[in-house]
């Protein structure tokens, strides 16, 4: 990263409840009134545009880059063209400076994060054990033998107050 901005990562298997707290964790954050940005990384093919707009005309063209601008928002889309998946660093530097971007997934990117574990999700298996980078667990049932904080997966209050005191307090 090639400037100073505060990361913290969301993590867990499929169906564990990250997306549900991340979208919690904007909100929470946004009413404290800072500017949050997320990334979220897929393990399938995704594509916002629309066969047939104009954008995706022009992606089908061959454009690396495209550009949708309207008055209400604004999106890039990169073509990779064959090229690697860029790093998590490599798309955080593309971000525009914000207080604080939550990352959801990258489970293997060395950030402070938090691991989310529901029963109903895909795998129970832990990521904490082989994760020195997790730094707390959010879970829907109780967690044994575990020597890093536990939240209830819906406290969202408290996780925010953990995220703050450990990526944003000691930058101020």
């Amino acid at each position: 990263m090639s400037r100073q901005q505060a990361v913290f990562g969301i993590s867990g298997w499929k169906n564990s409840g990250k997306t549900g707290l991340t979208e919690r964790l904007v909100a929470a954050f946004t009413a404290r009134g800072l500017v949050v940005s997320t990334v979220k990384h897929a393990h399938h093919d995704v594509d916002v545009d629309k066969p047939g707009a104009d954008s995706h005309r022009h992606r089908q063209a061959g454009a690396r880059e495209v550009a949708l601008v309207s008055a209400q928002r604004m999106a890039i889309m990169w073509e990779l063209r064959g090229e690697p998946e860029p790093s998590l660093s490599d798309i955080l530097d593309r971000l525009a400076p914000c207080d604080l971007v939550l990352v959801e997934g990258y489970k293997r990117d060395p950030i402070p994060k938090i691991e989310t574990r529901r029963l109903e999700a895909k795998r129970q298996s832990p990521l904490a054990p082989d994760d020195p980078h997790i730094l707390a667990i959010a879970a829907d049932h109780a967690v044994a033998a575990c020597s890093l904080p536990v939240f209830d997966l819906d406290d969202t209050d408290a996780i925010a107050d953990f995220i703050e005191k450990a990526v944003l307090s000691p930058r101020t």
